[in-house]
């Protein structure tokens, strides 16, 4: 199905005269070609990666070293590696991968970072003032030497207590978690300044007010009548969050400081790719793959997350 037969799908189902919010909201977005242009490549990336994982989890990490090095063949699609081992069955696990994490960080952004922005924002005063410096504090540390700290402090222990509750690969799991945490640690903290001063901007609103002197309590104030009002932003950002997490998790894999091999992510594909090439041997699919996943998986977000933007905003048509 292409851009076009989606956009016109939508406004089919949508109905031109619908006019409550959700539904104007729909039409902008399936009238946005760009947007349905990356929730289309979105949508492939996910299928081809998790659709597969049934096959790429027992064969992502299968030897053939008689089968080195080869271009893409019908036997083997994106060619094979130099251990002899299935390019696509990795591009596809690592892909799973670098979007798992992805998700999980845009994931540890909206809990973390809406908590403390709705908190500073509401509350105000000294409780405001802490926590938004305590917001500059993070931000000044650079992420790469906490990934570096969390991983000489954590993947030790994690590794142990994976071992001792008898799960599979506990190294390669506690690699993935402790990359995890590095990468959430940081990326809510955009996210709770924005909802900081979507919430600021509501809490003297008339409305809240009402709330206020009809006797709710904040914790209801706030769950009934301000995250409802900021639910756009934090959608529209959080997609924004998933892109710079996977470039995130990319360049750490591609420095040796994220997931290590043989568990395959698109970063450290593309960082075998990059040391296999030489001028006399251009071995380009071991690189161009995973640049390609990169490439359609981070315009596909930016696309849909500009999209999501646009639709949410009432100011638009």
């Amino acid at each position: 199905m292409t851009a076009t037969n989606l956009a016109a799908a939508i406004d089919g189902v949508m109905g031109e005269a619908g006019g409550t919010p959700s539904r104007r909201a729909a039409r902008r977005f399936g009238r946005n070609r760009t947007a349905l242009a990356g929730l289309l490549g979105l949508a492939v990336l996910v299928v081809i990666c998790y659709g597969t994982l049934p096959w790429t989890l027992g064969s992502y990490a299968r030897q053939n070293l008689h089968d080195t090095l080869h271009t893409p063949t019908p036997a083997h699609l994106m060619g094979t590696d130099r251990l002899g081992r299935d390019l696509f069955s990795r591009w596809s696990l690592g892909g799973a991968i670098s979007m798992g994490i992805g998700l999980a960080s845009a994931a540890i952004s909206v809990v973390i970072g809406v908590g403390v922005g709705v908190v500073a924002g509401y509350t105000g005063g000294r409780v405001d003032a802490v926590l938004m410096r305590a917001v500059d504090v993070l931000y000044g540390l650079p992420y790469i030497l906490l990934v570096i700290l969390l991983r000489v402090t954590l993947v030790g222990r994690m590794t142990g207590a994976l071992t001792w509750l008898g799960l599979p690969h506990p190294q390669e799991m506690a690699g993935i978690g402790v990359l995890l945490v590095g990468i959430g640690s940081v990326s809510w903290l955009t996210m709770a300044r924005v909802v900081r001063g979507q919430v600021m901007a509501l809490r003297d609103r008339p409305f809240v007010e009402a709330a206020r002197a009809l006797g709710l309590s904040p914790a209801r104030v706030i769950w009934k009548h301000i995250l409802p009002n900021v639910a756009g932003p934090i959608v529209v950002y959080a997609t924004l969050t998933v892109p710079s997490a996977i470039l995130a998790e990319s360049f750490l894999s591609f420095l040796g400081l994220g997931v290590q091999p043989p568990v395959p992510t698109w970063g450290n594909l593309a960082s075998a790719g990059v040391a296999a090439i030489n001028p006399i041997h251009i071995r380009w699919w071991l690189i161009f793959w995973p640049c390609a996943g990169l490439t359609v998986g981070l315009l596909s977000l930016n696309f849909l997350g500009d999209g999501l933007r646009d639709a949410l905003d009432p100011r638009q048509g």
